[in-house]
């Protein structure tokens, strides 16, 4: 349910996993303050270059932002209500960079090794009584649930469309966000449950 791994090895697929995290870390640091939608657009076009470069099936994966459609146009809309056409196209590309990004991460690197590279760096933070595997799990689900999310709001638009013959309405945003809560919820006790079992057995509790 949460893997969307590209089977196919590219170049990216043989970068360590913490190079990746790190630059998509400082990637959403550095294009938050950015207001300029030429060099937002530009960046863009950079990321789309990188699915080129991982082979046809990685590109075709671009087909995902569709998903994220009625969201943008909400985002874009309210940039036109409250301020310039420039800044709404800088506001879209911006958020589509970035679930671009972590899907490029997401596709190219495994649970596993997502959660390696992130438990060391998380150490720093155990004294303030937060368990660093923990952490570096919820970071780990939170990259691989953009594109899960995305599949779910796709299938429920393709649905849409083949019932009514209209493009996806607001509608839709009732059960996505019912349907995002279940997801959640079904992780979650899969989680609790793998943890209950392991201690029962005197093992590692998981996390």
């Amino acid at each position: 349910m949460i893997s969307n791994y590209l089977g196919r090895e590219t170049w990216l697929h043989r970068m360590p996993a913490g190079a990746k995290l790190a630059a998509l870390a400082i990637l959403s640091v550095v294009i938050l303050p950015v207001d300029d939608w030429r060099a937002l657009v530009a960046a863009l076009a950079g990321v789309v270059l990188l699915y080129a470069s991982l082979g046809k099936e990685a590109f075709k994966r671009l087909a995902m932002i569709r998903s994220f459609a009625v969201l943008l146009a909400i985002i874009a809309a309210l940039h036109l209500l409250a301020g310039t056409w420039q800044e709404a196209v800088a506001a879209v590309a911006r958020l589509v960079m970035m679930i671009l990004l972590a899907d490029l991460v997401s596709m190219t690197t495994t649970m596993q090794a997502m959660m390696a590279a992130l438990t060391p760096v998380l150490t720093l933070l155990r004294p303030f009584g937060l368990n660093p595997r923990k952490l570096s799990l919820a970071v780990s689900l939170a990259i691989r649930f953009i594109p899960v999310l995305s599949a779910n709001w796709e299938a429920r638009s393709e649905a849409w469309r083949a019932r009514t013959g209209r493009r996806p309405s607001f509608r839709l945003l009732g059960p996505f966000i019912a349907d995002t809560f279940r997801i959640a919820d079904h992780v979650a006790e899969a989680l609790d449950a793998r943890g209950v079992a392991r201690s029962r057995r005197g093992g590692r509790e998981w996390g």
